[in-house]
């Protein structure tokens, strides 16, 4: 897995996921025979690639043990300009995206090949050019960076309004207006995110809990499984042999 603050690169076992919802654009490739998605309100359909848009609860089930995603941050790229085919919804007709971004994992195996890249590279690596960001009010992007570097602190919408210079009512409007998404569920999933940092190597998941900001392992619990479909235990677990590269946000 590669993991930055805006992107992140997973091959690795799927499991069996009930339905959830990510705050985030994703990318599912197959890596062993095909996929099989219901997503929002379609019916179930089959094929190499699975496009989900953010915030759209979906199901997904493979032919094979594993599968690729590719999770891209909404409030980084303006969504209505993104290439056609990550503005589809479900299974898309994509042979040509599938055997590349299968080519891109089979050489991201070799030796260090993850440690020699950047963030900034991911996007052309496995899109074939940088996608449109999203210009944002430097006040909003303050607080957008404080969430990338520290997914877990608990920030208050009060203290970033304060931050900002803002009313309460004023920040919340246009970080919705700016993100697209209201900041109370931008910021629930910037913490369900974050325990991807501790999916390979997590101790006791009670400490892992508090230490990415849920009161307690029931808060926990539930708002992974509607994040990811799993119980945290199954994530940890099917993610022992997973390898991860993680590049952090600038302090």
């Amino acid at each position: 897995m590669w993991l930055t603050p805006q992107r992140v690169f997973y091959a690795g076992l799927l499991g069996e996921p009930s339905r959830h919802a990510r705050g985030c654009l994703i990318v599912h490739v197959a890596l062993e025979g095909l996929l099989t998605a219901r997503v929002g309100s379609q019916a179930p359909a089959t094929g190499e690639v699975v496009v989900v848009p953010p915030w759209v609860p979906y199901e997904l089930s493979s032919g094979g043990r594993h599968a690729i995603g590719l999770l891209v941050e909404p409030e980084t790229v303006r969504l209505d300009e993104l290439p056609p085919l990550l503005r589809g919804c479900g299974v898309v007709d994509a042979p040509a995206l599938a055997d590349h971004v299968r080519r891109c994992h089979q050489r991201l195996l070799a030796p260090g090949a993850l440690d020699a890249l950047s963030p900034a590279d991911f996007d052309p690596l496995f899109f074939g050019q940088a996608l449109p960001s999203r210009e944002l009010d430097p006040r909003v992007l303050a607080v957008l960076e404080r969430l990338w570097r520290e997914p877990a602190s608990g920030v208050s919408a009060d203290d970033c309004a304060r931050e900002a210079g803002l009313s309460f009512s004023r920040f919340l409007h246009l970080f919705k207006e700016q993100t697209g998404v209201p900041f109370r569920s931008l910021r629930s999933w910037k913490r369900a995110r974050s325990l991807l940092r501790y999916a390979a190597g997590a101790g006791n998941l009670v400490d892992v809990a508090l230490d990415i900001g849920y009161p307690d392992a029931s808060h926990f619990s539930h708002s992974i499984r509607q994040a990811y479909g799993l119980k945290p235990r199954d994530i940890v677990a099917g993610s022992r042999k997973l390898r991860v590269v993680e590049h952090r946000a600038a302090a």
